[in-house]
């Protein structure tokens, strides 16, 4: 198991593809702290860019990934190793590498730059953000043998999590504005692993009004220590699940 998670570490640190992406995010969250006297502005502008970036790289990179990898896959599944235990592999090598990616790109700068408490929040959410669009890939993956129709699965629930749901959650705040839903938003929210990780890290940076009708609402929740706690342990539910539902369709699956 460790060699094949060394394996796929190692082969996707040397991918040009990953390479890129860590130096386009180095390179942008160096030009924000650079360009910004404020260190706040520069957060925001940051935290912009992560939400958008760094789930679609996770999703449609691992999901690219583990479609040209089905050989592999097929032949270490011809071997005496349980399924399980390749597909846990390839998930934690592509985990590790992406979150590698991530931390030289944005995770050192945020460090250096923005206070110590801040900066180790902002790499935790990034990091469980990466590992739940990777997991959300391995699901998109094993539920289909058409490579462009996992694509474009994964595309979609980009798109989804990113922007449609907020569009559908302001909708729902327009048609029910006479009626005092505050707490039941706090749990929609909690359907959005993106929303979840926004929210965590305005609220680091005190500006909760950015959050708009439901602000008051969500510091109340969010913004206590138990609050933080849920919230990061509901990021790690929406890691697992996704992934251990593409488990079960994993050892089922007819290769």
């Amino acid at each position: 198991m460790n060699r094949i998670i060394k394996f796929v570490m190692l082969d996707i640190i040397k991918n040009k593809i990953v390479l890129s992406y860590a130096i386009l995010l180095a390179v942008l969250a160096w030009s924000v702290f650079s360009l910004e006297d404020n260190s706040a502005k520069g957060l925001l502008t940051l935290l912009n860019i992560m939400l958008l970036t760094v789930p679609l790289v996770s999703i449609i990179f691992s999901t690219i990934y583990i479609y040209n990898s089905s050989e592999f896959i097929e032949l270490l599944v011809s071997q005496p190793i349980k399924r399980s235990k390749i597909w846990i592999s390839l998930y934690i090598g592509l985990c590790l590498a992406l979150i590698t990616a991530f931390f030289i790109g944005i995770g050192l700068p945020l460090l250096l730059y923005a206070p110590l408490h801040i900066g180790i929040v902002f790499n935790i959410t990034g990091f469980l953000v990466t590992i739940i669009f990777i997991a959300i890939a391995f699901l998109s993956a094993v539920l289909t043998r058409d490579k462009a129709k996992g694509i474009g699965m994964s595309i979609m629930l980009w798109l989804f999590f990113t922007m449609l749901f907020d569009g559908l959650v302001l909708f729902m705040l327009f048609q029910l504005a006479d009626y005092p839903i505050e707490q039941a938003m706090v749990l929609i929210t909690m359907l959005s692993p993106v929303d979840i990780a926004r929210i965590l890290m305005l609220l680091q940076l005190d500006i909760s009004a950015l959050l708009g009708y439901t602000g008051a609402i969500f510091k109340a929740f969010y913004g206590s220590g138990n609050g933080i706690i849920v919230s990061f342990l509901i990021l790690l539910v929406w890691a697992l699940v996704p992934f251990l539902i593409s488990l079960k369709k994993f050892n089922k699956k007819d290769l």
